[in-house]
């Protein structure tokens, strides 16, 4: 089973790599790690001249950032299934990845035995969560209290808010993500309407006091 591993942490990929390429046969495909990439970018690029069977994906690294490497990986005849693998364990986040199309969402905090389960499990076209990603998602689901404030921003909205939280300027982002500076700007009007904050640094505490980003 051909993967391509999507990481910014070079060290963090190689050890994914020798987890995986470790496992013993147990009557399925052996796993190979026959690319690897430390952006969006690059991933896209690889695409065309790489036959790939799943696509492990982190959400937070540099340039155009997981959840809009993942948009653009979905918008593409015949790609691959994505596996998001992130430490965000808010219910913000494997919400956006799911509903943008990835198939399955594992904390990087799981037991290091699950990724090739999950793996196996979104090859063969199955949704997979970690136990502890489903635990959030059904708590916010069922507890109005525990909604995250960030549903009322659109995909595009909650890729520039996490991206200002974390410090980047308007200059970064629309760089980053191909934008014009005004549209980033418009873009942060309507977040800081959206989410009652007056500046940036409000945002960030916002974003921390819900987990969307790490102290």
């Amino acid at each position: 089973m051909r993967i391509a591993l999507v990481d910014d942490h070079a060290v963090v990929r190689m050890g994914f790599r020798m987890l995986l390429e470790a496992q013993p046969p147990d009557g399925r495909p052996p796993l190979r790690v026959v690319a690897e990439a430390d952006d969006g970018e690059t991933l896209l690029r690889l695409l065309p001249t790489t036959v790939l069977d799943v696509v492990v994906l982190d959400l937070s690294m540099p340039g155009l950032g997981g959840l809009e490497t993942l948009r653009r990986l979905r918008a593409r005849d015949g790609a691959p299934p994505v596996l998001v693998l992130s430490a965000h364990e808010d219910s913000a986040h494997p919400r956006r990845a799911l509903n943008a199309g990835a198939q399955g969402y594992l904390s990087k905090r799981a037991a290091p035995e699950t990724l090739p389960e999950a793996i196996h499990a979104v090859a063969a076209g199955r949704r997979y969560l970690d136990a502890q990603t489903a635990q959030t998602l059904a708590l916010a689901q069922l507890d109005g209290s525990a909604a995250s404030p960030f549903d009322v921003l659109s995909e595009r909205e909650f890729e520039v808010f996490t991206r200002l939280a974390r410090g980047a300027s308007v200059h970064d982002i629309a760089t980053a993500l191909k934008l014009s500076s005004s549209t980033v700007g418009t873009h942060l009007y309507n977040i800081k309407q959206k989410l009652a904050a007056s500046n940036q640094a409000e945002l960030t505490l916002l974003a921390l006091r819900w987990g969307v980003i790490a102290p």
